[in-house]
């Protein structure tokens, strides 16, 4: 058997919350320049390429931006939530 303890290795606790810089954040990742769209831009870019190394680097760096931080939630939360 095992347990699951959800936990970040390091802390985060905001001591000062800033709306705008949230709202920046989360733009980043869900916008329409932001890393999910860069990530599918890759991943649809991969099917057209040529050989397979160019479709195995596409594809290695469209799955890199999939990669969101775990602590970026936590983050968001806890900014909304001081608000």
């Amino acid at each position: 058997m095992w347990n699951y303890e959800k936990r970040l290795q390091y802390p985060i606790n905001i001591k000062t919350p800033n709306a705008k810089a949230a709202l920046f954040i989360m733009s980043q990742y869900g916008g329409p320049d932001g890393e999910i769209a860069a990530s599918m831009r890759y991943l649809s870019q991969r099917f057209a390429m040529p050989n397979r190394i160019a479709m195995g680097t596409l594809n290695d760096i469209g799955t890199s931006f999939l990669l969101l931080p775990p602590y970026l939630p936590i983050v968001l939360r806890q900014v909304k939530y001081a608000t």
